[in-house]
């Protein structure tokens, strides 16, 4: 069995994709052999990053021109459509490579959605976009750190649509997924929370009836397929480190619900994976930072920890 073939793609030009990217392989020139690296992007923005952010050669790594941008004129942290396309197209050039197997796994740098949308592409995330490109319906984000696992019932939509979005549905099919995501990682019966929509559950209906008219039927329904799952528990106890630790993977019914308590317990080194791909796509678990662009102060763990946790999947596909 070979290296696996592990591919980053550069994220957005503008923001701080580039420089973790470079950064990270500076600091970590063992991951060349640990995987063929490659870089997807525009091999020029990649080039620039290397001479501002880099003082040592980087590892062995293969420059794949993934975009109809060949050439980009930005200013950091400044939003443009241009970057956005070439996020964009580098992204849906990778997913399309891991589909046909030319690489094992992509790892991706944070793109900007508004930048994207410039060019009239309603884009709402990598998720989205990827699960699109593989023809996958029944998918979902999952935000990981050792032993904490959310992973969400809906993503990027309004608060305002996210109780109609919280389908009896939905709610199973996503505990399946994780359900399958942490037994891969070795727990023969992983125990799931499940997180309430409503404050306080709800009050038996008196703060509305989405938790008892179809969270609890679809919890239930899962306890009666084996699953240990326990819920609707109402978020602001289940994701204090007492709750947290008598599960081995979380149910989030919406975007900020999980996401916030998860960037305050793992923020430097969460990764953002997407359940229920035929592909491997891992990611960093933050955006572009426009704010911090270009100053070399970026922080790369969390790629660093996207890039070992695509590496073990990998290899362990490879292996079957």
């Amino acid at each position: 069995m070979g290296l696996p073939k592990i591919a980053f793609t550069m994220g957005d030009p503008a923001g701080i994709g580039p420089e973790i990217i470079v950064r990270m392989l500076e600091a970590h020139p063992e991951y060349a052999g640990q995987a063929q690296l490659f870089i997807y992007g525009i091999p020029e923005v990649i080039r620039d990053a290397e001479k501002r952010f880099c003082r040592n050669p980087l590892p062995p790594f293969e420059m794949v021109s993934a975009t109809d941008v060949k050439t980009v004129h930005f200013s950091d942290g400044v939003l443009a459509a241009e970057c956005g396309l070439a996020a964009y197209q580098t992204v849906a050039k990778a997913a399309k490579d891991a589909l046909a197997g030319r690489i094992d796994a992509m790892v991706t740098a944070p793109v900007n959605k508004a930048a994207v949308n410039l060019n009239g592409i309603p884009f709402t995330g990598h998720t989205e976009l990827v699960a699109e490109i593989c023809g996958v319906k029944d998918f979902a984000m999952m935000q990981s750190a050792g032993d904490l696992r959310i992973a969400f019932v809906t993503t990027h939509i309004a608060l305002a649509k996210v109780p109609a979005a919280c389908t009896f549905d939905r709610i199973v099919r996503t505990t399946l997924l994780l359900r399958d995501a942490v037994m891969a990682e070795g727990i023969a019966s992983p125990r799931i929370g499940v997180a309430a929509i409503n404050p306080h559950a709800g009050e038996n209906g008196n703060m509305g009836r989405e938790d008892e008219d179809v969270v609890k039927p679809a919890v239930q329904h899962l306890r009666e397929q084996g699953i240990q799952a326990e819920g609707p528990i109402p978020p602001d106890t289940l994701f204090i480190d007492s709750t947290l630790k008598k599960y081995d993977g979380i149910i989030s019914m919406y975007h900020d619900q999980g996401h916030i308590p998860f960037k305050m317990l793992a923020f430097d080194r969460g990764v953002n994976s997407t359940l229920g791909l035929p592909i491997i796509r891992t990611s960093v678990d933050h955006g572009t930072a426009f704010n911090i662009a270009g100053k070399g102060i970026a922080d790369f763990n969390s790629l660093s920890e996207a890039f070992r946790i695509a590496c073990r999947r990998a290899e362990s596909r490879l292996k079957k």
